[in-house]
């Protein structure tokens, strides 16, 4: 089974630097990867305590963000590293300053791994809700380093819990403790004999309520939508868009504010054309219309207040963006129907907080009730927002748990 792990490895890298010919990501991933060990060299302290965290990519680090920020005013002494699999992750946050330094991951080859726990020499080493590679892990057992895995979620489907998974279910004892965000993940780690987990819920809760209680209001955003029926339209895809176009020829007297998730210049002029003369642009000061287009990043966790209720994208994709955020405002929430994978969607469903939609008809039918009675979003966003609140507490726990002095605050 190590062969053909490491089989795969080398056809994927073979893969991406074919693809990096014609792809930015794909290059990105690359050239993000060259010369690392020099780069690693030049800026891995050897008088300090290295805590490396480890992201997949940029909701993963939603999820370590809270972990990073308090484990650091525990230990201010200690050396954070952040490493990210993906560029989707890297280059949001490689400005990223609570952290000593940002890189990528060299890929999961036993050389590779090897010569970055050299170099490296982690203290302890935190991996955020995945991400199991099977030569980094087996490294961090072998050098006997405390390993976790923060707002841990499993699934049957998953390779460790088939009848061919005991090789992959051995890269788990790598693991010093599962810190998990439901019972029923805790459930399958018993089912294959481990039973050093805790459920303490998403540490995303912790980041979003703290993102809250210090945002700052977005002025333009707040005169668009004062006195108006305004819904908020977050990270979505060309998909979401043309159910959120519908929407809005039918419903006149409504305003949007909808800020997709990719911002080139391809996909602004493919929302002009959808909107027409209905949308204008945040930056371009056009808030004279029915629709505001928000092309530029980094403030769509500000604007979620101004919404009876958010639309968030993905959907109807790989999966649904980041919920919470929204939540946190007290607003409740509509996705896609692919959102099986996300704890919190489930229970928003579950408390009624929050709605599937799986086509035009069914979006459409759910928004226009919503519209039709503000008392009963009133009623849904509270319960909202009592879920986030009850679900805080996850930051403070690991981060007591995992340091050297009890002291953890969040």
């Amino acid at each position: 089974m190590r062969l053909f792990y490491s089989f795969g490895i080398f056809l994927f890298e073979l893969a991406i630097r074919f693809i990096a010919k014609f792809n930015t990501k794909a290059k990105f991933w690359v050239e993000g990867r060259s010369d690392w060990k020099s780069i690693l060299k030049k800026n891995i302290p050897d008088n300090k305590k290295v805590i490396w965290f480890h992201c997949a990519s940029l909701g993963e680090f939603e999820q370590g963000r809270s972990v990073i920020e308090a484990y650091k005013k525990v230990n201010p002494d200690h050396f954070i590293l952040l490493t990210f699999f993906s560029p989707s992750g890297y280059e949001v946050c490689k400005k990223y300053s609570g952290a000593d330094f940002i890189g990528y991951l060299p890929s999961d080859k036993l050389n590779n791994s090897k010569a970055f726990l050299s170099m490296v020499k982690p203290y302890k080493a935190y991996f955020v809700k995945y991400e199991f590679w099977f030569n980094y892990l087996n490294q961090l057992k072998n050098h006997s380093i405390d390993t976790y895995l923060i707002s841990g979620i499993f699934r049957e489907k998953q390779h460790f819990f088939k009848w061919y998974g005991s090789w992959f279910k051995k890269q788990l004892s790598a693991f010093t403790h599962f810190y998990l965000q439901n019972q029923q993940s805790g459930e399958l780690l018993k089912s294959i004999g481990y039973n050093n987990y805790s459920v303490c819920g998403d540490t995303r809760f912790d980041r979003v309520n703290e993102l809250v209680r210090n945002t700052t209001p977005v002025k333009a955003i707040e005169d668009f939508s004062a006195n108006n029926y305004t819904i908020i339209a977050g990270s979505t895809w060309p998909k979401d868009e043309e159910l959120l176009a519908q929407l809005i020829k039918s419903n006149k007297n409504i305003k949007l504010v909808i800020a997709p998730h990719e911002i080139h210049d391809n996909h602004l002029k493919q929302l002009s054309k959808l909107f027409g003369q209905k949308a204008g642009f945040f930056t371009q000061g056009e808030f004279d219309r029915q629709v505001l287009i928000v092309d530029t990043i980094g403030i769509l966790s500000s604007i979620y207040r101004y919404g009876k209720w958010a639309y968030i994208g993905g959907g109807f994709g790989g999966g649904i963006h980041n919920t919470l955020e929204a939540v946190s405002y007290g607003i409740p929430v509509i996705f896609g129907p692919n959102y099986q994978k996300f704890q919190e969607a489930k229970d928003l469903i579950s408390l009624k907080a929050g709605a599937s939609i799986h086509d035009e008809q069914s979006f459409l039918a759910i928004a226009e009730k919503w519209i039709k009675n503000e008392e009963v979003v009133k009623e849904m966003g509270l319960s909202a927002k009592k879920y986030v609140l009850s679900q805080l507490g996850a930051t403070n726990l690991i981060v007591s748990e995992t340091t050297d002095t009890k002291k953890a605050s969040y």
